[in-house]
């Protein structure tokens, strides 16, 4: 009798052990096969890379900062680094906080289907890609035919104006539509935030007589801070890298001299040339200098005892 226990326990054993190894082991050949593997073709950036031969042959020598020597040397580069970090920048000023305004205004509504069905609106231009927006943004802002226009002409008397083809015009824009298309959904990420405070907070406060303003500023604001902070810590550490539909959809050759970002740059210059060697070097520098910009935005938080993401 004791035989077949010590057995059963030791089958029971057996079993929560291959559990926990196997729960292990399925996480880490994950990382390993589809995070750690791909970082190896960051010696692309050290080599001069044959796309015939591969990474590792004798065909792609080592050349050491060859490449990042040479993408430091293009005046293009510098320019597309000043608009990226420039966009970026208006981006988090302007895009950052109007999704915590506009869960706050949600928020204090009364009318519970109003305030779903305005939620459910403002989140769907989420989904739309950057090329639907694009030639929405073109067909209202053309400057004959666009509907912005003709409204300004036969209301106000104004002359046509070149949204698009305008430099600062057409920074305001991708900006504005940048705004519009994000707002909404970063909404979400706060108003789940407000639904975690404890409501007795906010019923202390009217019998202490507090108002809207002030259950505001008092309750709402610092229970959400801890995810403002996180999520102002995340939009820091992206300041220098930035996709490429947003900008290579919107951008036309007038506008270019603000519209050429890095990610527009590693398209044109190096991969539509085969430079694969400089497009790794530009995109190691933007991860390099993005890492160091969300470590230092993490440390400044934690100095100031707010929570950080770690």
């Amino acid at each position: 009798m004791a035989t077949k226990i010590k057995s059963v326990s030791n089958s029971s054993y057996i079993k929560r052990t291959w559990m926990y190894y196997s729960m292990l082991f399925f996480p880490m050949a994950f990382f390993v096969v589809f995070r750690y593997v791909p970082m190896t073709n960051i010696v692309i950036a050290f080599k001069d890379y044959n796309l015939f031969r591969g990474v590792w042959s004798e065909g792609s020598p080592w050349v050491g900062l060859k490449w990042f020597q040479a993408a430091f040397g293009l005046r293009d580069f510098w320019n597309a680094l000043r608009n990226t970090v420039w966009l970026n920048f208006l981006d988090l000023v302007m895009g950052f906080p109007a999704p915590i305004i506009l869960a706050l205004i949600l928020n204090e509504l009364i009318f519970l289907k109003f305030k779903k069905l305005t939620q459910t609106i403002i989140y769907l231009p989420h989904f739309l890609s950057w090329i639907i927006i694009s030639g929405i943004a073109t067909r209202l802002l053309a400057p004959s035919t666009g509907v912005v226009n003709i409204y300004l002409f036969e209301n106000f008397g104004m002359e046509p104006i070149d949204f698009l083809m305008d430099k600062g015009k057409w920074v305001a824009m991708y900006i504005v539509l940048g705004v519009w298309k994000e707002m909404g959904w970063g909404t979400i990420i706060y108003l789940a935030a407000i639904t975690g405070i404890n409501p007795e907070l906010y019923e202390a406060a009217e019998v202490d007589g507090a108002g809207r303003w002030r259950k505001l500023w008092n309750i709402t604001l610092p229970g959400i801070r801890s995810t403002i902070v996180i999520l102002l810590i995340m939009n820091v550490g992206r300041i220098l890298g930035i996709e490429l539909d947003r900008p290579y959809a919107m951008m036309n050759n007038i506008v270019m001299e603000v519209a050429d970002v890095l990610s527009t740059l590693v398209y044109r210059v190096g991969i539509r040339s085969f430079q694969f060697s400089l497009t790794a070097a530009i995109g190691l520098f933007q991860s390099v200098i993005c890492v160091i910009f969300l470590v230092s935005a993490n440390a400044l938080a934690n100095r100031f005892g707010e929570r950080g993401i770690w």
